[in-house]
């Protein structure tokens, strides 16, 4: 088959190139599903909390994944801001994943531990209030809005489902948590009586943020990465790699001058 043909004919070429596109898609997509790296949880990486689940789809409805993103490319401009660069075992509980379609705000996967509760909560409330040139808008219905708990073991039982397909070393939520889902959403609140509330979506929603990048191993990941940084800008290391960096000069001057020499002779 010529060229010619295909190009004249536009049903054949649009079956050819879906062809083209759906083998190419299934080289590279149906690999994962058997990777360990894709279908074991990272360590340290545990399933959500009943607050966190909560705080998560409060994320999703809100859109927050439209301006932010929770996957760190493994570039130098992106580690240097944000930590280690994301792993596919960070997210086996996320579905849908929440790695975001472009970053009109900063990256989210290792915000965890930043900030205080108090700020975040600020922050959503009114984000002016502690970044003045925010263009992030202002979300204070979620301070007033409170967690009811009566959908929140179905959302358990619904991810268990998702999670058992493509997770088969995941933990999964047991029957006792929830049924205990409801009372988990309860936040200590001096100030009412019993001391104990539901949980504002605000609350959970901070509760989710602070969860991110949070696993044991991040923390070590990070600081190895800050001992590198350290250990490469120190005053012996920068003196060497400075020599280094000049070798190309040296080199060109020695060059240079055996020129000079062989045209004296």
């Amino acid at each position: 088959m010529s060229h010619e043909v295909v190009e004249k004919n536009n049903g054949l070429l649009a079956i050819l190139v879906i062809l083209v596109i759906s083998v190419g898609g299934l080289v590279e997509i149906v690999p994962l599903f058997f990777q360990t790296e894709t279908t074991t949880p990272a360590p340290g990486v545990k399933k959500y909390s009943a607050l966190h689940l909560e705080g998560r789809d409060v994320y999703v409805r809100e859109g927050c994944y439209n301006c932010h993103s929770q996957m760190i490319r493994p570039f130098r401009a992106e580690t240097e801001r944000y930590g280690h660069y994301s792993l596919a075992g960070e997210s086996v509980y996320d579905h849908p994943f929440q790695w975001g379609s472009k970053r009109t705000g900063p990256d989210l996967a290792r915000v965890g531990g930043r900030y205080s509760d108090e700020w975040h909560l600020v922050h959503l409330y009114n984000p002016r209030d502690v970044v003045p040139e925010s263009n992030m808008p202002a979300y204070p219905w979620l301070s007033e809005a409170v967690l009811t708990g009566d959908d929140t073991a179905a959302k358990m039982r619904a991810l268990n489902i998702a999670v058992a397909a493509t997770c088969p070393t995941c933990d999964l939520y047991t029957e006792e948590e929830m049924a205990n889902a409801k009372e988990a959403l309860m936040v200590t609140d001096l100030t009412v009586e019993g001391g104990k509330r539901m949980a504002t979506e605000a609350e959970a929603l901070v509760a989710y943020l602070q969860g991110l990048g949070r696993a044991w191993h991040t923390v070590i990941l990070l600081v190895l990465f800050v001992g590198i940084v350290i250990w490469a800008y120190s005053k012996g290391r920068k003196k060497s790699f400075d020599e280094a960096a000049n070798l190309p000069f040296a080199d060109e001057d020695r060059h240079e001058a055996t020129i000079k020499k062989e045209n004296k002779s």
